[in-house]
């Protein structure tokens, strides 16, 4: 316990805002596993500080995160904090970096999702929330984990979007923060789960909206909530 109470900020080249981010990074990882979105060790989350993105470690189930821990690596994928060896798919938290305006990215084995990455080469549009992800959401072909051609596919399926479904393998999601990009893929495997449920009725197909439906509930989903 006496190592979760220390402050990351003790760990050499680790500033305040880092420190910060860690610790929202932690606890969001942790909350995949609780969500029953991940496994062990499966999936990975990352938070951008300036140039420098914070990035699970390989391996490391997120229980026994520490301050310690702290793992970080810039653009280019050079670590410049930390120790341990970043996720094996940093070249798609890095390819999303560099190819969006995300300060947050998400990658889960989420069940729901991807049995449905396996069914159809996108999400049929079964409800409106698929407007808050920017419309269908697109499966990514498959590829090996951690290397290049993922992150390609990945970057295709994600064109004008802000999630997708990476075939026989999962999600990923990124927003402007880290509560974002986790609640777009907590709709994501709601919504997956909803299609399966609803396709499993015999006889009966579901309803789908329109492409003008999703666009406009997209549309009223960006002025949703408080005001600042």
């Amino acid at each position: 316990m006496a190592e979760e109470r220390r402050d990351p900020r003790e760990v050499r080249g680790v500033g305040a805002e880092e420190a910060d981010a860690w610790r929202e990074l932690v606890d969001t990882a942790r909350r995949t596993v609780s969500d029953g979105l991940v496994v062990g060790t499966s999936g990975n989350v990352s938070v951008r500080v300036a140039d420098t993105v914070l990035v699970t470690p390989s391996g490391v189930p997120y229980d026994r995160l520490t301050p310690d821990h702290v793992t970080g690596v810039d653009l280019d994928g050079r670590q410049v904090l930390g120790g341990l060896v970043p996720t094996s798919e940093l070249p798609m938290h890095l390819a999303v970096y560099r190819s969006t305006d995300a300060r947050a990215v998400v990658h889960t084995h989420a069940v729901h999702a991807t049995a449905v990455s396996t069914l159809v080469p996108e999400l049929p549009a079964i409800h409106y929330m698929t407007g808050a992800l920017g419309g269908a959401v697109r499966v990514a072909p498959y590829a090996t984990y951690g290397t290049d051609e993922l992150a390609e596919n990945m970057l295709h399926a994600l064109a004008d979007r802000s999630a997708c479904l990476l075939q026989n393998h999962g999600t990923i999601a990124y927003g402007s923060t880290l509560a974002q990009a986790y609640d777009r893929t907590a709709q994501l495997e709601w919504m997956c789960h909803l299609w399966l449920t609803a396709r499993a009725v015999p006889g009966l197909t579901p309803t789908l909206l329109t492409e003008e439906q999703v666009a406009e509930a997209g549309e009223r989903l960006r002025g949703y909530g408080q005001r600042a």
